[in-house]
């Protein structure tokens, strides 16, 4: 079923035996922007909240307005797909991102905070265009068994644009010796306009360069030849004889998507304000920053082994993989040890951010180093190739990830920071194997049902805004409950919830 698309794309069969690598490696650009994007909102947060003076609540407006848009532009997103196809639909994404970007230019200006959530709402609109062309489309780009993978790897580089988004913004954007928000109250209405135009402005020069990159990547995008899906695709006013409502595995999936993604945009949004907490790591802002860098790196690291796993992980990848983890521990702990014997004294800003992470990341390159050895173990015991089930990963790690923000709820600091640092790891397979799962079996309605599933994504706004009512009454620490009840439901989805239609008649 063909759709209007580029005259020069090449009609392919997913089931041809051409190659998808180059195809897959253009659309992995764009993961990586709207990652690199989205992760910069943990950065406006602590940043917009002194200089207007919010309180939690106020300030997760940004995330509020910024996956807002999710929920209201994902069904015409939808229907911009089946109007002018994948390809023109990510050019159109692109290009609307752009524009929000250039926004951030006049909100500063002002400054004015509204502005600022317009400008965030453009933005999103672009990458809701954008993540409704590119997630079904990688997802149908080859065989249907390494779906999974396919997605885990490209949202691997989507991790990679959130992993280095927060050391950008924490050097571009964070004041290196912000005012106290007495100081800022303190001041005459004279000053504190000239404190908030100096304040805002550090955001127009990272946004501006955004916007013009994003302009040449659409521009890119656009002359490239990707190839059709008419499989996946639905002709505008074409009768099929489906509905998404017919599937519960879509339902169930959005509802995960939905909690998922609120639970992991709750915890990045407090993680500069909450490791400011002298109880909890006690440090400054622009530092946390770099330490949020490793919430998303987990991630990031994650979705390698969860592509690795579901595609088929040898006992040997695993093991090396291993060594690489102890050697990075081994080399962040002498640097540790340096540092504290010889000092940073005339260590550049930059470079010494990138120690303090380094040599903080210690317990990330442990987990990496026990996950990917008890990984070999057991692919050897099983003939030196492991294939994990979607499903069962995705619990696990749902469970993994509901018990390490408890234990940060439960305790204070280096064991707070760390419990709630190691869900990025967890949390590194749950969007695309959540997506994967929630669009199987769906066939021409695929389109749809990726509306639906990111039109879900507006727990991002939802559950952020509620941990911030929460955090306003109970305190930062122990408002993070609310992640640890999702986590609960995407346990559900994954072992029960995400069975498509032919595993439940064929049960029944």
């Amino acid at each position: 079923m063909s759709i209007a698309t580029p005259s020069r794309s090449a009609e392919i069969s997913p089931d041809s035996s051409a190659s998808y690598r180059g195809p897959l490696a253009v659309v992995t650009t764009l993961f990586f922007m709207w990652g690199f994007l989205t992760c910069l909102n943990d950065i406006l947060v602590p940043h917009l909240k002194p200089i207007f003076d919010l309180n939690y609540t106020e300030v997760m407006l940004i995330q509020f307005a910024f996956f807002g848009a999710y929920f209201l532009f994902s069904i015409p997103s939808a229907k911009v797909v089946d109007w002018i196809g994948y390809q023109r639909s990510m050019v159109v994404g692109l290009l609307t991102m752009g524009v929000g970007a250039f926004l951030f230019v006049p909100a500063a200006s002002a400054p004015s905070f509204p502005l600022f959530l317009v400008a965030l709402i453009v933005l999103a609109a672009g990458i809701t265009c954008l993540q409704v062309a590119a997630n079904p489309y990688v997802t149908v780009l080859g065989k249907p068994e390494t779906a999974s993978s396919r997605l885990n790897l490209t949202q691997a580089f989507n991790s990679l644009g959130t992993f280095l988004a927060p050391f950008f913004g924490g050097l571009l954007i964070l004041s290196a010796a912000p005012k106290a928000m007495e100081e800022i109250r303190a001041m005459a209405p004279d000053a504190l306009q000239a404190y908030r135009l100096q304040e805002a402005a550090t955001v127009k020069t990272p946004y501006v360069g955004l916007g013009i990159a994003l302009v040449v990547l659409a521009a890119a995008i656009g002359s490239f030849k990707l190839p059709k899906i008419p499989q996946a695709q639905r002709k505008v006013g074409e009768k099929v004889n489906d509905s998404i409502w017919k599937h519960p595995n879509l339902i169930f999936g959005a509802i995960g998507i939905f909690v998922y993604v609120g639970a992991e945009v709750a915890i990045g949004s407090f993680l500069v304000n909450y490791f400011s907490q002298p109880e909890i790591g006690g440090m400054t802002e622009k530092l946390a920053a770099g330490f949020v860098a490793l919430y998303w790196g987990g991630a990031m690291v994650g979705r390698f082994f969860g592509s690795a796993l579901l595609s088929g992980a040898r006992a040997l990848q695993m093991g090396l993989a291993s060594v690489a983890g102890a050697l990075l521990f081994l080399i962040a702990s002498w640097t540790g040890t340096h540092v504290a014997t010889q000092g940073h004294s005339g260590i550049a800003a930059i470079p010494w951010l990138i120690v303090a992470v380094l040599v903080a990341a210690r317990p990330l390159f442990a987990l990496i180093t026990a996950a990917a050895a008890v990984l070999a173990i057991i692919a050897a015991l099983r003939g030196g190739h492991l294939v994990a089930k979607t499903g069962l990963l995705l619990g696990i790690c749902a469970i993994c990830a509901a018990a390490l923000v408890a234990t940060s709820m439960l305790s204070t600091g280096q064991a707070a920071m760390w419990s709630i640092i190691l869900v990025g790891f967890f949390n590194s397979i749950m969007f695309p194997s959540i997506f994967t799962l929630g669009v199987a079996e769906l066939g021409p309605l695929t389109g749809d049902g990726s509306g639906i599933m990111i039109m879900a994504i507006v727990g991002g706004a939802i559950i952020p805004l509620a941990q911030g009512a929460i955090a306003d009454r109970v305190g930062i620490h122990h408002a993070f409950f609310l992640p640890v009840v999702c986590y609960l439901y995407i346990v559900f989805f994954a072992l029960s919830g995400s069975k498509p239609n032919s595993e439940r008649h064929a049960r029944s």
